[in-house]
């Protein structure tokens, strides 16, 4: 994949997160609430991010509360966030159903 696992420096991190509508700091890591229609929608896309997540070995802090998903993401190993999470909210912003 080739995406650096070395965490961004507060400029890169600033920029990544102008591509990034909904994303926003959250400690040590970037962090967005998706608002679906039901917990039946929250949870199929739970599914979907699950699944993407587990093939890359890149597991989101989340949770759900009815059809609420906040996911954190950052590189644990790196101490911030990376590439590799900036690349992965892209894809878990992809998974979002179509109004």
């Amino acid at each position: 994949m080739g995406l650096s696992r070395l965490p961004l420096t507060e400029a890169q991190l600033t920029e990544a997160l102008v591509g990034l509508p909904g994303w926003a700091r959250a400690g040590e890591g970037i962090e967005r609430t998706y608002v679906l229609k039901d917990f039946s929608e929250a949870w199929a896309f739970m599914n979907r991010v699950a699944l993407a997540a587990e093939k890359l070995d890149h597991h989101p802090n989340w949770s759900n509360v009815y059809s609420r998903v906040t996911i954190r993401l950052w590189t644990h190993d790196a101490g911030g966030v990376t590439e590799f999470d900036t690349w992965l909210a892209r894809r878990i912003d992809a998974f979002v159903p179509a109004p």
